[in-house]
């Protein structure tokens, strides 16, 4: 409570916040920033929030999707990497590299091209001319930098905060103004509940309010079976699992939900989104675990988390450490209906080039 009344008390910060992201629209709107639109398939995936509504297993998602039928790059910002400019993952490149969420997609998605990049209107077309059999790029987290005119805006929405209930930042959690949200061709409400009603369903479609054109999907996330994060052999969660939850992702919440009513107890070991764990991190993991009383122990981490502790493996490979995949679902049998609207957008250019 103390924390959202300190919040609350920023909203004049929040008001003139929101005022300079609206400027900022409306210039590039009006044409005086200039962006650009290449004659190629382009997806986007963002937000108008600040982490937290499942951006990452929505890109491997449209990636699982269509990664068999075409030729798939992604290109992601490379937040918190420690080098700069264009790279393509190749089979010696790290997290430190090319940043935890590209890595993920390289790890998860071996036969793609996946590419980072501060500058995406400089580094799209770097990717086409090396790789040049491209047939569709997934930009990750890109729906603010509007110098990219991507042709298909996908925008995420968690349930559980709208962004029509939410304010700017730093009172709320939203850095774009929610009359963004018109920029989409579609909206996907995140993290929903799997008994989602029809009801439910009404009201929340009522309320975002999408214009004729605006597609929108409500998905909920589910939990795979988790994995050795080394020797890759599956593991299991039981009523009799105790566990040491390793999280370094904006919203754990909706996973301390899941093990709440899967496992017999847990412990957390919070950090910050994107935190580069250290040698300092890796002890007090050791420790946290070693205190841990029951015989049947594991550590669990998510796959984010997971790709930035592989440099410990000298130090970790002989403990139960485990990775715990998600992946969207798209409810109320739409999943068709999605996959419809990615293909026949690619489709427009094959027919537009053709």
């Amino acid at each position: 409570m103390l924390l959202k009344s300190f919040r609350y008390l920023s909203l004049p910060l929040s008001f003139l916040y929101g005022i300079i992201i609206w400027c900022r629209n409306w210039l590039f709107d009006k044409k005086i920033f200039k962006s650009a639109s290449f004659n190629f398939p382009i997806i986007c995936v963002g937000n108008l929030a600040v982490g937290g509504t499942g951006k990452t297993p929505m890109t491997e998602y449209i990636v699982s999707l269509l990664q068999h039928q075409y030729k798939v790059a992604t290109l992601s910002r490379g937040y918190k990497r420690k080098t700069k400019g264009f790279a393509i993952a190749n089979e010696t490149t790290t997290a430190i590299e090319i940043g935890d969420e590209p890595m993920q997609f390289h790890q998860n998605f071996p036969n793609i091209t996946v590419a980072v990049g501060e500058e995406r209107l400089v580094a799209i077309p770097q990717l086409l001319h090396q790789r040049p059999e491209t047939e569709v790029i997934i930009l990750d987290d890109a729906f603010q930098h509007r110098q990219v005119n991507a042709g298909l805006n996908i925008i995420l929405t968690d349930f559980k905060n709208l962004y029509t209930r939410d304010f700017m930042l730093p009172a709320g959690d939203l850095r774009d103004v929610r009359v963004s949200s018109k920029r989409a061709q579609c909206i996907v409400v995140t993290k929903c509940k799997s008994n989602l009603s029809e009801e439910e369903k009404k009201n929340i479609t009522k309320e975002i309010n999408p214009l004729p054109h605006q597609k929108i999907f409500f998905s909920e996330i589910l939990y795979g079976r988790p994995y050795h994060l080394y020797n890759k052999q599956p593991g299991n969660l039981n009523a009799d699992t105790e566990l040491l939850l390793i999280s370094g992702i904006a919203n754990p919440k909706p996973l301390q939900e899941f093990l709440s009513r899967h496992v017999h107890s847990y412990d957390m070991m919070r950090f910050a989104d994107h935190h580069i764990f250290s040698s300092t991190d890796l002890e007090d993991i050791k420790k946290n675990f070693q205190k841990l009383s029951s015989n049947n122990k594991i550590i669990l981490t998510t796959e984010k988390d997971a790709v930035r502790l592989q440099k410990f493996e000298a130090q970790l490979c002989h403990y139960p450490i485990y990775a715990l995949p998600i992946q969207h679902q798209i409810l109320f049998n739409q999943q068709e209906a999605f996959t419809q609207m990615l293909t026949s957008f690619i489709h427009s250019f094959e027919k537009r080039n053709g």
